[in-house]
């Protein structure tokens, strides 16, 4: 498995929140294990208190994709160094039910369950895998969802980096907005300007006399 698909929990975590509309999702310990998806064992220690950990750290890897979103390539770098410094990984070598043609193990990095508690378990898998995934493709890649109001995070793995939406249902709102806000134009009346409008008001200033 390559290190860079942790980067899913990072986005995860981010998007179990939905600001502009003031809803959350990480209200109780069963929403904590629901994040961890198929890791089972790391899901099952988690308990009531990490809660308000994790959202504590899905704050400071949603202002990593604040920074990354804005441009700010040095404050997103630092933002998650600072977390990859806190919750550090366990790298493991593994081949576990993954077999060749031959039945050989095929051999793949894999980050270990953390030892501490399920908080600092997911937040190093998550802050690595943002990291990965921000040294190979760019720290452009990382960004948050421009159909107002949401605010969504997404990794952008398009081949020409145009993504600018998390979801195609973003993506289709957009795209109707946009599409009705030139319909209006179109059919506004346009002010009159130039010589129609001096000829507009001599005609006016003619019918007065």
């Amino acid at each position: 498995m390559e290190l860079a698909h942790y980067s899913d929990y990072a986005v995860r975590l981010v998007n179990s929140e939905d600001p502009a509309r003031g809803k959350d999702a990480l209200t109780s310990v069963e929403a904590v294990r629901a994040l961890f998806g198929a890791s089972r064992s790391a899901a099952r220690r988690a308990t009531d208190a990490d809660v308000t950990r994790f959202r504590s750290v899905r704050g400071r890897l949603r202002a990593v994709f604040e920074a990354a979103d804005d441009g700010d390539e040095t404050l997103a770098v630092d933002l998650l160094n600072s977390l990859l410094l806190e919750f550090p990984v366990n790298p493991q070598i593994s081949g576990h039910d993954v077999r060749d043609d031959d039945g050989r193990p095929l051999w793949h990095m894999h980050l270990a369950d953390h030892p501490s508690n399920a908080t600092a378990g997911y937040a190093a898998i998550a802050a690595m895998g943002l990291a990965f995934h921000l040294t190979e493709h760019g720290v452009d890649r990382l960004g948050l969802c421009e159909a107002s109001p949401c605010r969504n995070a997404y990794l952008d793995t398009s081949t020409n980096r145009s993504r600018r939406y998390c979801s195609d249902r973003c993506a289709t709102r957009a795209n109707v907005a946009a599409y009705r806000a030139r319909k209006r134009l179109e059919t506004e009346p346009k002010p009159r300007t130039g010589l129609a409008a001096d000829s507009a008001q001599r005609s006016t200033a003619s019918g007065e006399r």
